[in-house]
């Protein structure tokens, strides 16, 4: 077997037993170290991730940023490579990264990858796909993530930012339900953090920001190409924009009464 890469790919899970095998896969025939970061899961998620070799460890729940900086902590290699377990590396992402670090070293401190979503039922992305790019390789060292409950951002505190070629397979929701469900739990974080900040939103913006949100995922992200099943996701888009912002109107409402 080639030597591994000397790169730690650190996941943050719970109750991903259905989906954790891919990320996991997907990088362990050539990284040094792969930790699976378990949040309490009531599945197999320890489980499955221990018998495909990662190391598996327990950190209470703190918000997205404090988890991905404890699994940072966690890793004995400089060179650090972030996946959630939703996500996959696809095969020229991974050559393009041996190729990398068979060249003797980067010029780079870290580098942004391109990520496209995977709807559920779909093998492989649509040419024109919904996605973007993140910063997940990259040096700790000299970058990290930032401590914040709900953006998982790597800020780089030294030294210049390439890009990669190849990508990253977002497999976002499972179901209907289950998208439902994950935009309850963020946007209750997101307004949480609204309230941190004391970001108050208006009326106005509670009244027309999902109208917008809507014409942003249907339009600018694409979701047009996924015929009626993008008119849903659409819906449900600007549905999570809402109701972050109710949450966090509400919120402050809440704070305004217990201080009376």
């Amino acid at each position: 077997m080639p030597e591994k890469l000397p790169i730690s790919v650190f996941i943050i899970a719970k109750n991903e037993a259905d989906r954790i095998e891919k990320p996991i896969l997907s990088v362990k025939d050539w990284v040094d170290e792969i930790i699976v970061i378990d949040s309490g899961s009531t599945d197999d998620t320890v489980a499955v991730s221990a018998k495909l070799g990662a190391k598996v460890l327990f950190n209470e729940w703190n918000g997205y940023g404090a988890q991905k900086i404890f699994g940072e902590n966690q890793c004995r290699n400089n060179w650090l490579l972030n996946l959630d377990a939703d996500e996959e590396i696809s095969q020229p992402l991974a050559e393009n990264i041996k190729k990398l670090f068979s060249d003797n070293g980067s010029e780079n401190n870290a580098y942004k990858i391109k990520w496209k979503i995977l709807f559920p039922l779909e093998k492989k992305p649509p040419m024109f796909a919904p996605g973007g790019e993140f910063i997940r390789l990259y040096r700790k060292d000299k970058a990290g993530f930032r401590d914040s409950t709900v953006h998982d951002s790597v800020v780089i505190r030294e030294g210049s930012v390439g890009k990669l070629n190849g990508l990253v397979l977002h497999r976002c929701f499972r179901s209907l339900p289950h998208w439902v469900e994950k935009l309850n739990f963020y946007s209750s974080m997101q307004a949480q953090d609204f309230l941190a900040k004391g970001r108050k939103p208006s009326s106005f913006r509670i009244i027309f920001e999902p109208f917008f949100a809507f014409l942003k995922a249907y339009f600018l992200r694409r979701y047009f190409l996924y015929g009626i099943d993008g008119f849903v996701g659409s819906f449900l888009y600007a549905y999570g924009r809402l109701m972050r912002l109710a949450k966090a109107r509400e919120l402050f409402k809440e704070q305004v009464e217990k201080r009376l």
